[in-house]
């Protein structure tokens, strides 16, 4: 495996620990804590950094075509069949929410956010490292 996603890999599931240690249990209490709130939000616009970041690591790996933007990496793993079209969209919808938060392109539904950092970017993203690091170990 290559050292530079074994520790993209690292550092993701670092960053995921990171935030359930913070995450608060109820969307009550995520809502009315605006310190805890930014914490989520800034961890989870690093998490997706890193997974567009590590999807860019893969595609290098494998001799791919770079893809042009960020958010097109995932569409080159599935294209590639590494993974599904449904972990591709999920993904980039990631992606998508990071660029709100980093940019502020308006208001962030708090309810939205709470959804993503509560249970899809766990499932979503250990799923995505699970299948990185199932192709690096063929790779070996």
């Amino acid at each position: 495996m290559s050292k530079r996603i074994e520790d993209k890999i690292k550092e993701i599931k670092a960053y995921l620990e990171q935030l359930f240690k913070i995450k608060p249990n109820t969307f009550k209490e995520y809502k009315k804590d605006f310190k805890t709130k930014a914490a989520c939000e800034r961890y989870f616009e690093k998490i997706a950094e890193a997974v567009v970041d590590l999807a860019t690591l893969a595609i290098k790996e494998k001799g791919l075509p770079a893809p042009e933007e960020d958010y097109e990496a995932f569409k080159t793993l599935e294209k590639e069949k590494i993974i599904d079209l449904n972990l591709a969209e999920k993904l980039k919808d990631m992606k998508g929410m990071r660029n709100i938060i980093a940019h502020r392109y308006g208001d962030l539904d708090d309810e939205l956010m709470y959804l993503a950092i509560s249970k899809e970017i766990e499932n979503d993203v250990k799923l995505f490292l699970k299948i990185i690091n199932k192709i690096n170990q063929e790779d070996k």
